[in-house]
């Protein structure tokens, strides 16, 4: 076991003063449950006065390459855990992208933990384990009381401390706290978060997520299949770097994305899950 980070004690005493507090955390996921290998992505918590946002760390990056150097770049994220919520809340925010529409729906997340007894050590900090089952999946948890925060990653909080490490029974989703910032105000998202790179949130619920996303399913390429002439023999289309003539190739293209979209259906909250035809 290795302490991957630092705090001090005199960070510690101003924790809640500080506008947000940013915690960085390593997720290892798999996008196809039976894969052996593990992607990695970074994952931001900021907690702040009066909110609590989860989101990819390369929204902001892009953001912050964006204003710096006045570009209009964007980032499209798919880890599926983009979220915002009340500090103290179970009342989440939920940002989605699907086909070149973005979204927000709302969702009420109650997490009940058992914490057990069992400790261990990290560096200098006593972590304290819990458990819980979410989403369709079993959790361990290991928090530290001495973090006055009760959040963890996603939707995931509730326990008398910050946690530090999360993972689910069968290690589809793993995450280790890496790095704490402290920044001296409140980090605005408005460009990245509430709204991704100019494309503003559109409010829907559940029901209308579920249709959107078997819409997009059902025909993947509907934008690109719009721009075909049945007797324009000299259009062409580029998807993902193949040429694509005719309605035949587009045909083929789509069954192609259709197997992918099925085989990386392994999102966190796996009783949520879509249920796609063959």
């Amino acid at each position: 076991m290795r302490a991957i980070f630092t705090l001090s004690a005199l960070l510690l005493m101003v924790f809640i003063q500080a506008q947000t507090n940013r915690f960085i955390y390593e997720l290892q996921y798999r996008m196809d449950s039976t894969d052996a290998h593990l992607e990695k992505l970074n994952m931001i918590l900021d907690i702040s006065p009066k909110e609590v946002k989860f989101y990819g760390q390369n929204l902001a990056i892009t953001d912050s390459l964006n204003k710096k150097f006045g570009m209009s770049s964007d980032y499209t994220d798919m880890s599926g855990q983009v979220v915002k919520r009340k500090i103290n809340s179970f009342d989440n925010e939920n940002y989605i992208n699907i086909k070149q529409g973005y979204y927000i729906f709302k969702t009420t997340d109650k997490i009940n933990w058992t914490i057990s007894d069992e400790t261990k050590k990290l560096g200098p900090y006593t972590l304290q384990k819990a458990g819980t089952r979410f989403g369709g999946r079993n959790w361990t948890a290991w928090f530290c009381k001495d973090i006055p925060f009760n959040e963890g990653p996603f939707k995931l909080r509730g326990l008398p401390g910050l946690i530090f490490e999360l993972s689910d029974a069968r290690k589809n989703f793993i995450y280790n706290l890496i790095k704490h910032q402290k920044l001296p105000e409140t980090y605005s998202t408005d460009d990245f978060l509430e709204s991704n790179f100019g494309n503003k949130a559109v409010l829907i619920n559940e029901k209308q997520k579920h249709k959107l996303l078997m819409e997009f399913y059902n025909d993947p390429f509907a934008f690109e299949r719009n721009n075909f002439s049945k007797t324009d023999n000299n259009l062409k289309i580029n998807i993902n770097g193949k040429e694509i003539h005719n309605i035949d190739e587009l045909n083929t293209q789509t069954k192609s994305m259709q197997e992918v979209i099925r085989r990386y259906n392994n999102p966190l909250e796996v009783d949520k899950a879509m249920h796609y035809p063959q």
